[in-house]
């Protein structure tokens, strides 16, 4: 299949996803919580704009500069959040849901079944106390509410629990992911350390995703707290951007400031592969970084060495950049450590058959930027 046919069945695919999604989300949490013709026709309507923006700002976002279309990514990548935990919520609602509409029908049914008719033979003889002058007069209540009112009230509060969830967790990851990253100081002994290598810092920085929502700043202060561990190493590990080089180089351009004893290495992520990643490998070494392509460097550092590799992604294998562990490994000092920057966890299989001391990765966005000293056991 052409990338031109792949393309067009990815984007007619995302229509329909979109599609069922959006009219999903418009039944729960419109038609079935309202009986006003004009709120109804307003959803209808959100949906369809919903429906056609997703996929827009998409498609933006992966052929456009993303600096400039900011303004229609932003809110919907924000909205694809919101969706996709409303979406969770009222899925796992569904079967609570349905339960309580069964047990209320069933206690619906149950008291509006008149009892059997059975013939009393007794009759009540009047007392002193009675009063027999006229007919007795039932004490008024309230009527029961419907079923339809019951189930009313369960659309209603379901409703409401999922956005109120959706919406506070997505507030909440919009702050944790705009917000300055946490750094975490990890202690990491190695076997075949030399005992001169102790308290060595290798920074690890990973999935800076430069594009709609970040730019320069967020670049800037990325190396500020990076410098800030005073690393001996500095270990970027892919993801660098969601925009081609052309576009957001001058985004990246603090990179070029990052002080460490050693230097600074990239391996390739698998967004890395959506632009020109050669473009992106010549702009980093103007910056000074060393891209580790299925190599290795050797790293002395006071009279101890350990062998710094990096392997590209598993997504370079659609793009003839296949990781190869075998030459970045093979032919090593077996008495050094050897340390190996991969941008996904999943490859530590082929990392330990090749017996790497410590595989450093990202892709799971945790730690923006962790710090790791080594040491001897």
């Amino acid at each position: 299949m052409s990338t031109l046919a792949q393309e067009i069945t990815v984007a007619g695919t995302s229509v329909v996803v979109a599609a069922a999604t959006h009219r999903y989300l418009y039944l729960r949490l419109v038609k079935n919580i309202t009986a006003s013709l004009r709120l109804r026709l307003g959803g209808q309507i959100t949906t369809v704009a919903l429906t056609a923006l997703v996929p827009a700002g998409v498609l933006t976002a992966q052929y456009a500069d993303p600096t400039r279309v900011a303004w229609l990514v932003r809110p919907v990548f924000a909205w694809v959040a919101c969706a996709a935990y409303l979406l969770l919520v009222l899925a796992v609602l569904e079967v609570p849901a349905y339960l309580t509409t069964r047990s209320l029908r069933r206690a619906h049914v149950t008291r509006h079944t008149p009892a059997p008719h059975t013939r009393n033979t007794r009759q009540p003889q009047p007392g002193p106390a009675m009063d027999t002058s006229g007919p007795a007069v039932p004490a008024p209540c309230p009527d029961p509410p419907t079923m339809a009112a019951r189930r009313l009230i369960l659309a209603r509060s379901v409703a409401l629990l999922a956005t109120a969830t959706a919406t506070a967790t997505t507030g909440y990851g919009f702050h944790r992911g705009l917000g300055p990253p946490d750094i975490k100081t990890v202690p990491i002994k190695l076997p075949r350390l030399h005992p001169s290598l102790d308290g060595m810092r290798i920074t690890m920085a990973s999935d800076l995703h430069l594009g709609p929502f970040f730019g320069r700043a967020h670049t800037a202060r990325n190396v500020r707290l990076i410098n800030s561990t005073s690393p001996d190493i500095v270990a970027i590990v892919g993801d660098l951007s969601d925009g081609s080089a052309e576009d957001l180089a001058g985004h990246a351009e603090p990179l070029a400031r990052l002080a460490s004893t050693h230097g600074t290495y990239f391996v390739t992520g698998n967004h890395d592969y959506r632009y020109d990643v050669e473009a992106w490998i010549d702009t980093l070494t103007d910056f000074g970084i060393t891209t580790l392509r299925n190599t290795r460097t050797l790293i002395t550092h006071r009279g101890g060495a350990i062998d710094l590799a990096g392997v590209t992604d598993v997504e370079g294998e659609r793009h003839h950049d296949t990781p190869d562990y075998d030459k970045a490994l093979a032919d090593r000092d077996a008495s050094h450590p050897v340390v190996l920057l991969a941008h996904q966890p999943v490859q530590v299989h082929e990392a330990a058959r090749h017996d790497v001391d410590l595989q450093l990765s990202g892709h799971t966005h945790g730690e923006a930027s962790s710090p790791g000293t080594c040491s001897p056991p």
